[in-house]
């Protein structure tokens, strides 16, 4: 072989060599593009960063009940409205309607069937942290609201409050505390602990989906102090109950159908009393017979439905 035929076969065997190291090399990533978009239940976002979400929905309920007394004995209807920026700042409104006219009569407001009864405005933090397997992810929530009051005969009875709300998931049985003051009525102070766990009775398609069908079962204690307990008027033997203590214990069971992406429906049914102080359960007693024939004990029997939205 010549030089000639030597030096043409080295550069062959260079240019074959070159050719299989760059087919051994893997093929560039295309690089992700971020852009809008939206599905229904998560909102709109941009790339994987949230930017805007809303929650619609409409509640039912059999009675009007707070701090596990009877603040109406006939069913209410509560449509809401909620709008989540960036997954951490959130605007909502809701307001509770009368179905009948024996709340407003009773309740020393007149009659409002199928009126509404106060209208509450609520700015808020939300979001959710991963704290690791073992810890599991807390839910964070503080909001302030503003209670508008409808007026009767000029009476202002509004009021404001400031709400925390702690949640502790990824486990067998999940605690959520939440924490109320109440600024402008009577500056009471009312605290709940309670535990519940969900349980997958249909799952959902993707790993990462909730549950097609669901029920969830929760017990809660509710604690007020003095000022609190003082707002309700309870009485106990015709004597004024001036204490603070353990209020309402709450057994609770719902379940939730999200029949569609974004649509929810879920019912509950729910048992309420004064179990542990017998001066609060005597005037929670006292305070519930107010509202008639049927009424004139501390426990209650309650439910309700609500259909919701997000998108």
């Amino acid at each position: 072989m010549n030089s000639k035929h030597m030096i043409a076969a080295f550069c062959a065997a260079g240019l074959a060599c070159g050719a299989l190291a760059d087919d051994s090399k893997p093929a560039p990533e295309a690089e992700e593009t971020a852009e809008l978009s939206w599905a229904p239940g998560e909102g709109v976002t941009y790339g994987e960063t949230p930017i805007v979400s809303t929650e619609v929905g409409v509640a039912f309920d059999s009675r009007y009940m707070t701090y596990g007394v009877i603040d109406g004995k006939d069913p209410i209807v509560t449509p809401s409205a909620t709008m989540t920026f960036f997954d951490w700042v959130y605007l909502g409104v809701s307001s509770i309607f009368d179905v009948t006219k024996a709340n407003g009569k009773r309740g020393g407001y007149g009659n409002r069937a199928g009126q509404y009864t106060t209208l509450d405005t609520t700015v808020g933090l939300a979001h959710e942290f991963d704290l690791g397997e073992d810890v599991g992810t807390l839910g964070f929530d503080f909001n302030y609201i503003y209670e508008y009051i409808r007026r009767y005969h000029g009476s202002m009875d509004d009021t404001q409050y400031l709400n925390l709300e702690l949640t502790l998931g990824g486990h067998w049985l999940e605690p959520t505390l939440a924490i109320e003051r109440d600024l402008m009525a009577d500056e009471g102070t009312y605290v709940n602990l309670s535990l519940a766990h969900e349980f997958a009775l249909i799952d959902g398609e993707g790993e990462d989906d909730d549950p097609i069908l669901a029920f969830t079962p929760s017990v809660g204690q509710g604690l007020g102090n003095t000022l609190r307990v003082r707002h309700y008027d309870f009485t106990r033997h015709g004597e004024e109950v001036d204490r603070g203590g353990l209020m309402d214990s709450t057994i609770k069971g719902e379940l939730a159908w999200n029949f569609a992406p974004g649509l929810s429906l879920t019912g509950y049914i729910a048992y309420s009393d004064y179990l542990f102080d017998s001066h609060l359960r005597d005037g929670a007693r006292e305070h519930n017979a107010a509202w008639g024939h049927g009424c004139n004990h501390s426990w209650n029997f309650y439910g309700g439905l609500a259909l919701t939205a997000s998108f």
